[in-house]
């Protein structure tokens, strides 16, 4: 059991990618704090994953809300045995798709909030208390599109660029304190952000032509990794973005 009685809190934690790393945290011992906006998505992803091993719970939250953040922190510490988190992971998002010249500004706005202010907000509340109590591990989803841009999505791709850097900064200061952060980089994972994106078909039909393995990748792919950097086997990686893409990105 790799994270045998820790406690993980996930954002995002009903969607495709944050519900297949909660099962992978659980399956390996770890208690964890399912945070989203649904409450039916919540409850849903529970009621699923109540049996996988570690202890589960939800908790409806909007992280862009500093408010909210608080909320779901004081949640968490009644729910987890000692008020101890040793990992959080970042994963709520969004990534509506538009031209640059026909980007809303609501969109935009609500896009930054979301991807890089969520992330902040979370990370910021939740590592005091990881300093109070000696260490954790943070783990903040970006994207290679944080690396290499893409057409029709320059509010995601900036704000995923600013995860990577947001990253790192958390990792300079915190690792006295014993806290390792580090980003995760995904390609083309086929989820249910991908499908509400608005991504044309021809677009989709595309990609996989761009991947030498030759195939999308999966939630449980991505999970594993999140399992992997929040385990002690990662126990002297910090400050770094791990790309996950089927090879994507290494080529010309």
């Amino acid at each position: 059991m790799r994270l045998s009685n820790k406690n993980a809190i996930i954002t995002g934690g009903a969607g495709s990618i944050g519900s297949a790393v909660a099962e992978r945290f659980l399956e390996e011992g770890a208690n964890v704090l399912i945070v989203d906006l649904d409450q039916r998505s919540i409850n849903s992803t529970v009621n699923r994953l109540k049996n996988k091993g570690g202890r589960i719970d939800g908790f409806s939250a909007d992280v862009s809300k500093a408010s909210s953040v608080k909320e779901m922190l004081d949640h968490a510490m009644k729910f987890f045995e000692k008020g101890r988190i040793d990992i959080l992971a970042n994963i709520a998002g969004i990534g509506p798709f538009s031209k640059f010249t026909e980007i809303k500004e609501s969109d935009w706005d609500r896009t930054i909030d979301v991807n890089l202010k969520g992330t902040f907000l979370t990370s910021q509340e939740i590592s005091k208390v990881m300093i109070k109590q000696g260490g954790g591990v943070i783990i903040n989803m970006s994207s290679t599109n944080g690396i290499l841009a893409e057409e029709g999505l320059a509010a995601y791709n900036a704000s995923k660029a600013g995860v990577i850097l947001l990253s790192k900064t958390m990792a300079l200061e915190l690792a006295k304190y014993n806290i390792r952060v580090n980003s995760v980089c995904p390609g083309f994972i086929r989820t249910k952000l991908q499908d509400e994106a608005g991504l044309p078909k021809d677009m989709i039909d595309n990609y996989i032509k761009k991947i030498p393995l030759g195939r999308f990748g999966t939630p449980m792919d991505v999970a594993n990794l999140f399992l992997f950097l929040a385990s002690d086997e990662s126990a002297f990686i910090t400050g770094t973005e791990i790309v996950i893409d089927g090879g994507q990105i290494c080529q010309e």
